[in-house]
């Protein structure tokens, strides 16, 4: 019998990981259906309060090695010595954070796995000394991962790439895949005029361009619903905002909620909202017309993918308050218009398997091995 193909996945945080987010959620899905298909994975991550430095999820086994800032110098480590050592056949280095340059020092195929890079947009995102490593780390990306193969998650995040240099044959897309649901869904209602945000509460995915411009719809839509799903760092400040707005009797904060529950809540919306100034695709994006619901979001990269505008929602331009008011307006406004992009929407979420993603995943593993 094969002994099955070993795989060390280096990404920063672990889907346990109190900051976990998309990216996250992304190596999870498609890694626990390669450890099903008879993978051996190791995910290599930092540590957190509460975490043990060993686990088991979903079928990955996990390695937290400790806090920032020794994480980084001790992931290269583990991979040089582990990669050496005959443990692994493969490295999947995940580019999302700051680079690991793992095809400095390991010594198997590495396959870099780019959600998305940040360039400048981190200067608006963290304090500008972290910034300046995370935007001079990625120049080093086209001179050190050079040659080896690349798979990301949206034609943007590919021509992000192209363009600092990566050559396009050596980069394959492979959109992210969204789960079914428990919710029935009918794209032939009328829905109330609820709108929603659904993610991460951080200050880079801006939900107080959603505050402000429903504060501008106000006048319009007086008793319009406004749900903000999920938790993060920005929650009291946007609270705050909500009462200066005079929307602290219309918001909802969910908080957490399980996938059930979110599903129940962004089927009754008639809007979804993501004004990100950046995303790799926009898996939320997805996740929202698997329930019939349209998104209006930022005409930014990996949004202008994961949006079909003018079909399955609507593009306004990034951090343009009275655009987003505009079109978060017009799905309110316009009966025919929202059923018919809710529609669009569902049908347009077909097209996404995390299955097929796994699949295209493995061939991308095996493509890196035998190249070497």
């Amino acid at each position: 019998m094969d002994r099955p193909c070993r795989v060390l996945v280096l990404n920063e945080r672990d889907p346990e990981h109190p900051a976990a987010g998309g990216a996250e959620f992304h190596v999870v899905e498609i890694f626990r259906r390669l450890c099903a298909r008879g993978y051996d994975v190791t995910l290599a991550s930092s540590g957190f309060s509460g975490g043990a430095s060993r686990a088991r999820v979903d079928g990955l086994s996990v390695r937290r090695l400790g806090r920032l800032p020794f994480y980084y110098p001790r992931v290269a480590a583990f991979c040089a010595r582990g990669t050496r050592r005959g443990d692994f056949d493969v490295v999947v280095e995940c580019l999302n954070k700051v680079p690991f340059f793992s095809p400095v020092y390991s010594a198997v195929p590495v396959l870099a796995l780019c959600h998305h890079l940040f360039g400048e947009v981190a200067f608006r995102q963290v304090a500008w000394p972290i910034a300046a490593t995370v935007w001079a780390s990625e120049r080093l990306i086209p001179p050190l991962y050079g040659r080896c193969p690349f798979i990301t998650i949206s034609e943007s995040s590919r021509d992000d790439l192209v363009g600092r240099g990566i050559d396009e044959s050596r980069i394959q897309v492979s959109h992210c895949g969204v789960e079914g649901t428990e919710i029935g869904v009918d794209v032939d209602r009328v829905r109330s005029p609820r709108v929603a945000y659904m993610g991460r509460i951080e200050p880079y995915k801006r939900v107080d361009v959603l505050l402000r411009a429903m504060a501008r719809l106000s006048d319009r839509f007086p008793d319009a619903e406004i749900l903000i799903i999920g938790r993060g760092s920005a929650r009291p400040a946007l609270e705050e905002l909500a009462k200066e707005l005079g929307l602290r009797d219309r918001v909802r904060f969910t908080g957490f909620v399980d996938d059930v529950e979110r599903d129940r809540l962004l089927a009754g919306c008639r809007v979804c909202v993501c004004a990100s100034e950046k995303e790799g695709w926009g898996l939320t994006v997805i996740e929202s017309n698997r329930l019939g619901t349209p998104v209006v979001a930022s005409d930014v990269p990996g949004l202008r993918d994961s949006v079909r505008d003018g079909e399955t929602g609507l593009l306004a331009r990034y951090g343009d308050v009275e655009a987003f008011a505009s079109a978060i307006g017009r799905l309110l406004d316009d009966d025919g218009l929202a059923l018919g992009m809710s529609r669009a929407a569902l049908e347009w979420s077909g097209h996404f398997d995390w299955d097929r993603s796994a699949s295209e995943m493995a061939e991308a593993i095996e493509r890196a091995r035998s190249a070497s």
